[in-house]
């Protein structure tokens, strides 16, 4: 009976650290421990008995409670693995995710990137196209300009010959209306041939000086402010420098001859450097029907 009870008490002790199975075993290998102990032993030797199962117990109670602590530390610790893994799982989801979003997009970017390879290869096309035109356009520019460039030098040999022409009927014209043209300035004028001249100009002359003499365009005989005086003139449809210098160097041919002479030009237009140059040389201009002061 006594057996019977340290067991129960024993089982009971340990049920709630040890499982019902375990605390069941135990107690019965105890109470068997405990009565083969009191058959066999004395009260001291029980009492030794006593004390040394205490003291394992007590040990074994040390020992549990260190389980107890390092379970409850164990778990403590999964808990926090599980919350870690918790959280890994969730970033490796939203990793997911954020891979999936890159995907999409780098396939839009593929296709962008597709289309605008495309659109080069078409403007690349395009200006291949254009710079053949403009190699075309520069190819007859340049035929066009050397075009050009003959007809420019065609119209100014032409313009040379009208100038030539005009400047012959010119010519003709005012020898044939000197006396009109020149009546207020040179009166009773007489038309004269350069040669006409020859009998008082050679002995006072070289050659060369005679022979430009002869090539003047017009030479004529009055009396300007009453005194006698040659006219020795140039007749040229556009007057320029080159007819002031012949104007006037042949005039100072006559006046070398002791004869009194005054240069003139004759034309229908005169540009205003022309005529500053005319009258340094004091020449005479007659453009367009009148003199010009």
């Amino acid at each position: 009976m006594v057996a019977m009870m340290d067991t129960l008490a024993i089982y009971e002790q340990f049920r709630a650290v040890l499982g019902e199975e375990r605390a069941k075993g135990f107690a019965q290998t105890l109470g068997t421990m405990i009565e083969e102990a009191k058959n066999a032993a004395t009260k001291e030797d029980i009492r030794l008995l006593r004390e040394s199962l205490d003291a394992g117990i007590s040990k074994l109670d040390a020992a549990l409670a260190k389980l107890a602590e390092a379970q409850a530390r164990t778990e403590v610790r999964v808990g926090g693995l599980e919350e870690a893994m918790q959280k890994l799982a969730e970033a490796q989801a939203r990793t997911e995710e954020r891979v999936g979003g890159l995907a999409v997009r780098m396939g839009r970017l593929e296709e962008v990137v597709q289309k605008l390879a495309e659109a080069q290869v078409r403007t690349e096309e395009r200006v291949g196209g254009l710079e053949a035109a403009m190699q075309k356009l520069a190819e007859a520019q340049a035929r066009t300009e050397e075009r050009l460039v003959r007809l420019e030098a065609v119209i100014e040999k032409l313009i040379v010959r009208s100038d030539r022409h005009e400047g012959k009927l010119l010519e003709l014209s005012f020898r044939e209306r000197l006396p009109s043209y020149l009546g207020l300035f040179l009166r009773r004028a007489k038309v004269l041939q350069p040669a006409d001249l020859l009998d008082e100009l050679e002995p006072r002359l070289d050659r060369a000086e005679v022979e430009d003499f002869l090539r003047a365009d017009v030479l004529a005989r009055g009396a300007v402010d009453g005194q006698p005086t040659y006219v020795v003139g140039e007749v040229s449809y556009t007057a320029h420098a080159s007819d002031v210098e012949r104007a006037a160097r042949r005039a100072a041919l006559v006046r070398k001859a002791d004869l009194p002479a005054v240069g003139l030009i004759a034309c229908e237009t005169v540009q205003p450097e022309t005529l500053a140059y005319a009258r340094e040389q004091r020449v005479r201009v007659w453009a367009d029907g009148r003199f010009v002061d």
